[in-house]
């Protein structure tokens, strides 16, 4: 991994004469500025800080983009992949609707409020944006195997793209994972395997079979492949700003895991800013954890800039990430933007999934619970403005975590059938 200069990324860039990364020119340490050669790194070989995409963008305008496909390739002049990636075999996330949720504002007090429904992506998370683009680096990196560590929604996106792209798969969960992630992620066909422990120690697990022959060829997704997997998740940026008209709004809350979701969130709010495609306004990015997992939460609340890893212990298993890897950078956003960390408890979390469920028809996963369980604790905690136009992120379909609400699922009324036994049922 050659350390950048101005003349090889300009080599690189002429080599790479296809587009293979599109407007993509560099990887960038986030920590100490160094920049290498495109390439599968993520880890600064300088100060050992996290690798991310450096573009060199063009002129992009509104009406390009409005003319692409509904999915996140309108948004591929933004993106590291290639011009042509919409006639490739892949998922084509995204543009997933963005709900007006007016009776969930109307019950919280809120004058306006949008659910952004990731649950609509192919396998019904938010992860087949990141996985999209990492599928596009494997191809040209020339990885037969797409592989991950996951909590669950991942290792279905991996398995599901690695199907329609052509590749092998071999995604790697903890094993007391949710059933109906364990049914998604082995149905593609790929190999899965569950390790005997948490997630953070899968991912040490994935991080040594990386230098392993055994691991030769492979494109983990969210370690070799981070830098191009991580930029997935500004698309949700990119379609909330053009679906509220090419504005951003005044409040996000995000979901927190890894926590690299709401940093290129960020970071999207920002490119958009400088290209011009919307006002540059003052906007602020609240994280949401849970109680059971909320490493930054604690840190943000104790006024600390270290995050202490914990053992997670939550009914949000997507989220139970007890050693954030982006969870500094969480906490700077939170405070440079304005907005705050907040956790909720698991009992929180399934009473904010069926609040979402009773007043706007959206079953949200327990990631989905998290974030209005938080919502709603920060309008009741006077923290978010209830009269700023505020957007909440559902990352997920409340059919993968059945278990979290099933203890009062039961019909109504069980009935004979006739009008008299309805009458009496319902009196």
């Amino acid at each position: 991994m050659a350390l950048a200069t101005t003349e090889n990324i300009t080599s690189l860039a002429h080599q790479d004469a296809g587009g293979s990364f599109g407007p993509a020119v560099a990887l960038s340490c986030r920590e100490c500025g160094a920049r290498y050669d495109l390439g599968p790194s993520f880890a600064c070989i300088e100060c050992f800080g996290p690798l991310e995409i450096a573009y060199d963008f063009g002129r992009v305008t509104r009406e390009q983009i409005a003319e692409g496909p509904a999915n996140i390739w309108r948004y591929r002049s933004l993106l590291p992949v290639p011009a042509d990636v919409a006639t490739k075999p892949n998922m084509a996330p995204g543009w997933t609707k963005l709900v007006n949720a007016r009776n969930l504002a109307r019950e919280l007090g809120i004058r306006s409020l949008h659910v952004k429904d990731d649950s609509g992506n192919p396998t019904h998370s938010f992860k087949d944006r990141v996985v999209a683009i990492a599928v596009e680096a494997a191809r040209t990196f020339g990885f037969h195997t797409l592989s991950c560590s996951s909590t669950g929604n991942l290792a279905g996106a991996v398995a599901a793209a690695a199907a329609r792209a052509g590749l092998d798969s071999c995604v790697f969960i903890p094993s007391n994972l949710e059933q109906a992630k364990i049914v998604m992620a082995s149905v593609y066909g790929g190999r899965l395997v569950g390790i005997e422990g948490t997630y953070d120690d899968v991912n040490r697990f994935c991080s040594e079979l990386i230098g392993d022959e055994l691991g030769e060829k492979w494109g983990f997704v969210n370690v070799n492949l981070r830098p191009y997997y991580a930029e997935g998740s500004k698309t949700l940026a990119y379609e909330i700003a053009e679906q509220l008209g090419w504005r951003i709004p005044d409040q996000i809350i995000v979901p927190v895991a890894s926590g690299s979701q709401l940093t290129k969130i960020d970071k999207g709010f920002k490119e958009l800013i400088r290209l011009g495609l919307v006002e540059d306004t003052p906007y602020k990015i609240f994280a949401a954890q849970a109680e059971g997992c909320s490493p930054v939460s604690a840190a943000y609340k104790a006024g600390h800039d270290v995050i202490r890893p914990v053992k997670p212990d939550t009914i949000a298993k997507s989220l139970a990430i007890g050693n954030p890897a982006d969870g500094p950078y969480v906490l700077d956003i939170a405070r440079r933007t304005g907005g705050a960390v907040e956790d909720v408890t698991d009992a929180e979390i399934v009473d904010a999934i069926r609040l979402l469920a009773r007043t706007e028809g959206v079953f949200a996963e327990t990631a989905g619970g998290v974030t209005v369980g938080v919502l709603r604790k920060l309008v009741a905690s006077g923290t978010l403005d209830p009269d700023a136009e505020t957007v909440v992120l559902n990352t997920g379909d409340g059919l993968k975590t059945l278990d979290a609400v099933a203890s009062e699922a039961r019909p109504t009324a069980v009935i004979r059938p006739s009008l008299d036994a309805f009458r009496a049922a319902i009196a």
